[in-house]
């Protein structure tokens, strides 16, 4: 009892520099590939939205359910993938998922019916959530304390390409077969091709996860202190008291508090105040309707009568704004702050999908929107994702991850993502069955999403930048 009052000892960490920065990048870098594969498998679906309605003849709500599926086995991988971790190692975790998303791309680039298309995606989503909890852990357990930040922010940066280059492989998927998402390349039709290509990069990361070092802290944690040491000099530098630093990371493993579900409890049925908080950032993340963007953009801009090809076109530059956004957020959220990016995208966002609305409210013409209108949706969609990009879609996962206390982080942490996943589905199950009723009307929803965002974050949300960690609650 004694040991755990007195101070970790001086080992020197919060000032190491590895020998070889380059090194620990590449480590960090095929860690991330788990956070490009999210994103990939995440938005690569919007390729073949259509073509799985026409060659199965369903209609809306059988198809968002289709979609929506993968989103179960996200919230089952995110779920277990801590114990997972903890129980084999994050190396075998990383591998594990690497070989789901490997399985998934194959079954469901050849699915016999649309049930077992269904299933093969909820096998790629319980490996999205696999990926989605061990990249971020990973990548924190082997960064030096001086780059951590910046190396963390490889896994945002992941997603964001992933899905960059899940819709310019789809465009040129498309693009070899004439701009028809049925069309015939190698006896295999265009949108199998496009969710069968994901193959590539999870057998990559699958390899490269054999070249990179098990995590010190589960090392430590299995008693394997020798390996342990090693990996530590390799990422942190031999400059650093080895045997100090582990007993640091001992200690403080020892130290934790396992956080639970009771401890949310502020009384018998009711969440804390700064629980709920955590709920309301997730809900309103999703609410706004973002993965619209993600899942059905090719979809939604060939209901307005623009051509395949170009909406294939079109989904791909919205992924490229995504990624200038989030660079943005990442530069800007240290120096301005959490609450400031996040009032700004609220209104943002609220204004670009209000005129979103009114685009969507005219009638078409020849099954196309008139011309003003389209050009101002499509606009209107860029600024969309613009300001969600540089706020929300990143600073909500800095709110979550910093305004919890201690002693019950990792737990509301947990049930505020299973509201992101919850709400996620919701959105990605109704967006089709809405837009049949009135696609004007569910841009209004999601606009009235946005713009209630605003004075939630006013009344109930405290600014989190330069704060300690043991000051929050």
């Amino acid at each position: 009892m004694t040991s755990t009052s007195q101070p970790p000892p001086a080992s020197g960490a919060r000032e190491a520099h590895p020998e070889h920065l380059a090194h620990v990048i590449f480590i960090t870098a095929s860690a991330a590939m788990g956070g490009f594969l999210f994103g990939y498998d995440s938005s690569v679906i919007n390729g073949a939205v259509e073509a799985i309605r026409d060659r199965y003849d369903i209609g809306s709500g059988t198809l968002a359910q289709v979609i929506a599926i993968a989103l179960i086995g996200c919230a089952i991988g995110a779920a277990t993938a801590g114990r997972i971790a903890d129980r084999i190692g994050r190396i075998r975790c990383m591998q594990i998922a690497a070989v789901l998303f490997t399985v998934s791309a194959v079954g469901s680039a050849l699915p016999f019916a649309l049930y077992d298309l269904a299933f093969w995606r909820v096998i790629g989503g319980f490996a999205i959530g696999m990926a989605s909890v061990i990249g971020p852990a990973y990548i924190a357990e082997v960064s030096p304390a001086a780059y951590r930040g910046r190396l963390g922010s490889f896994q945002q940066a992941a997603i964001v390409i992933g899905i960059a280059v899940s819709q310019l492989v789809n465009y040129g998927i498309l693009q070899l077969a004439d701009g028809e998402q049925r069309g015939e390349i190698g006896g295999i039709e265009a949108w199998q091709w496009m969710l069968g290509v994901m193959v590539v990069p999870a057998m990559l990361y699958g390899l490269l996860s054999f070249a990179i070092p098990e995590s010190p802290r589960y090392l430590i944690s299995v008693g394997k202190v020798d390996k342990a040491k090693e990996v530590l000099g390799e990422v942190e530098g031999h400059k650093i008291d080895l045997d100090a630093r582990v007993a640091e990371i001992d200690l403080a493993m020892r130290r934790e508090h396992k956080s639970s579900f009771k401890d949310l409890l502020g009384s018998r049925f009711n969440f804390l105040p700064i629980v709920w908080v955590g709920i309301g950032l997730s809900l309103f993340q999703q609410l706004v309707g973002i993965n619209v963007v993600f899942y059905y953009s090719a979809a939604l801009w060939q209901s307005v009568g623009i051509d395949p090809a170009e909406s294939f076109f079109y989904s791909f530059t919205t992924s490229i704004i995504n990624i200038v956004g989030t660079v943005i957020a990442m530069v800007l959220v240290d120096r301005v702050g959490r609450r400031p990016l996040a009032l700004v995208g609220s209104a943002g966002m609220a204004i670009a999908l209000a005129f979103e609305a009114w685009a969507f409210s005219a009638d078409l013409v020849d099954g196309k929107l008139p011309s003003t209108q389209g050009a101002v949706a499509l606009i209107a969609a860029h600024v969309f994702v613009l300001f969600f990009a540089l706020s929300w879609g990143v600073v909500v996962w800095v709110f979550l991850g910093e305004m919890f206390p201690n002693r019950i982080r990792a737990a509301a942490l947990g049930v505020a993502a299973s509201a992101q996943w919850i709400a996620n589905w919701a959105i990605t199950a109704s967006f089709p069955s809405l837009a049949d009723w009135n696609l004007s009307g569910t841009y209004v929803i999601y606009t009235a999403f946005a713009a209630l965002s605003i004075p939630f974050v006013l009344l109930f949300v405290k600014e989190t930048k330069g704060k300690a960690l043991e000051e929050m609650g």
